[in-house]
């Protein structure tokens, strides 16, 4: 029989092979690839950047709700140019207008959160020098001026943004942290492509070896008339086919190292020789207590809040535009003179109040077709988040339902691994004293070889699974604790 010890001398042999002159070996780990996934992929650069990208446009968000202080300024203006003048019998004359001037003003604007409309207090300072005819200064202030523009029917945007811009950036962090783990799971699968490729290579080694040895025996055996011409054609048969399927082997096993060499951004010169993962003996996954994490931890949630709100918010501004009364006023103190200090003397009021309407009369119903749209989008949204959550919740229990019976299948795989295995290896013996045909000897191997791909492809799926199951529900079962990550650290490495 085959003995483990010899399963490792072909799995050095592989080894040797695949690794150039000049190339190390590293053996790697299941975990160790998704550690080196989760830090170094591009996978993992692009959900970071969305990341950043989200903080940023919440900081912004963030910074509209505070006040905003502004310079505006004219520094300076000068003019030169003839302007028509109406005399008072009615004709017309040109005057000569050169001058030069200078203003600047100082405004802090702050949004008001309750009723949406802009409060502004300001402060500002104009001067003229008059440079042909009369020449002369002429300064004018408005020391302090308080401004107040509020909307009366039309949506509050602050109040919207306080609702929806908090909703977005917890549903940014929860798309990082459930991004991290799809990382694990491409990491998973390009570690077991390699994984099963090395695998199929050691087989293709040990087959190609068996089959010389049975060659060289079965040409005996014909010759002592022991074994049929057809069964020698066969076994040469299975000997051309071991050889084909070692040079195919040779080619996967180089193409798997390369695409996961690659996704882990390692060296071109380390050959990545991956330890088969444990075959896991997690605890089974109830599935009420799986959606209620999901529910909890997942995206899902926050993406279907932060869309329900964006389509009342577009009702509202719908409605909001139908009609348009605004109200402005302003109080406030200005004053003018010959000299600067002379200007902040003497102040005057300075009193201003506008009510400014836009009511359409006849528009075709094109707002009320703005409106309906709106509210069409709406229930649009609400169906298609209800069947979302509905597929979502369908997807969970499936994806319990399968990694619950994934252990059953896993030791399946394993156990029938280890019978097809010594099955091989009884029929090698049998055939070399004859009393097995080419054909049952060939049936023989491949069901080896079926058997061990199984078992590999098995142990896959169980990890892939788990993996699955982490990333829905932002759960470490292991540890029994929420999945977390270091935002900070996040955000500002990339700064």
């Amino acid at each position: 029989m085959i003995s483990g010890l010899l399963r490792i001398s072909l799995l050095l042999l592989v080894a040797g092979m695949a690794a150039p002159a000049g190339f190390s070996e590293r053996n790697i780990t299941l975990r160790e690839a998704i550690s080196l996934a989760r830090e170094r992929s591009v996978d993992a650069e692009v959900a970071a950047n969305s990341l950043r990208s989200a903080y940023w446009e919440y900081r912004t968000y963030r910074a509209k709700l505070l006040p905003e202080v502004t310079f505006n300024g004219t520094l300076p203006s000068y003019n030169k140019r003839y302007n028509s003048w109406q005399n008072q019998d009615g004709s017309y004359t040109f005057l000569s207008d050169d001058n030069l001037k200078l203003q600047g003003s100082l405004n802090i604007e702050q949004r008001v959160w309750l009723t949406g409309g802009t409060l502004t207090l300001t402060s500002s300072l104009d001067f003229i020098r008059q440079l042909s005819g009369e020449t002369g200064n002429l300064y004018m202030s408005v020391p302090v001026a308080l401004k107040f523009n509020q909307p009366l029917f039309g949506v509050n945007d602050v109040k919207w943004d306080r609702r929806i811009g908090p909703v977005r950036y917890r549903e940014a962090k929860a798309n990082y942290v459930m991004a991290t783990e799809e990382v694990a799971l491409t990491a998973i699968r390009y570690f077991f492509t390699l994984l099963t490729a090395r695998e199929t290579l050691s087989n293709a080694i040990q087959n190609v070896d068996n089959a010389e040895k049975m060659y060289e025996a079965a040409k005996v055996q014909r010759e002592m008339g022991r074994i049929s011409g057809n069964d020698l054609l066969q076994i040469e048969l299975n000997l051309l086919n071991s050889r084909s399927s070692l040079m195919s082997g040779k080619s996967e096993v180089k193409s798997a190292m390369f695409q996961l060499r690659s996704f882990l951004d390692l060296p071109e010169t380390e050959e990545l020789v991956p330890v088969a993962p444990a075959d896991g003996t997690a605890p089974k996954v109830e599935y009420e207590n799986a959606l209620d994490l999901a529910l909890a931890n997942n995206p899902l949630a926050l993406n279907i809040r932060r869309r329900q709100l964006e389509a009342d918010y577009e009702v509202a501004k719908a409605k909001g535009d139908m009609r348009q009364i605004n109200l402005f006023a302003q109080v406030g103190f200005t004053g003018s003179d010959n000299t600067l200090t002379g200007t902040y003397r003497n102040l005057r009021d300075n009193r201003i109040v506008e009510i400014g309407i836009s009511i359409p009369l006849v528009d075709w119903g094109k707002r009320k077709g703005r409106v309906e749209t709106a509210r069409s989008q709406r229930a649009l949204t609400e169906s298609t988040l209800r069947k979302e959550r509905q597929d979502f919740c369908q997807d969970l229990f499936v994806l319990v339902e399968r990694f619950n019976n994934q252990q059953s299948q896993l030791g399946m795989a394993i156990r029938a691994d280890e019978i097809a295995t010594r099955r091989y290896d009884s029929s090698v013996e049998t055939f070399m004293i004859g009393r097995l045909s080419a054909l049952d000897l060939n049936n023989s191997q491949e069901n080896k070889d079926s058997a061990r791909l199984k078992y590999l492809n098995e142990l896959y799926l169980y990890w892939y699974y788990y993996y699955q199951l982490r990333s829905l529900t932002l759960w470490d079962m292991e540890e029994g604790v929420p999945i977390e990550a270091d935002f900070s650290n996040v955000i500002h490495s990339g700064s």
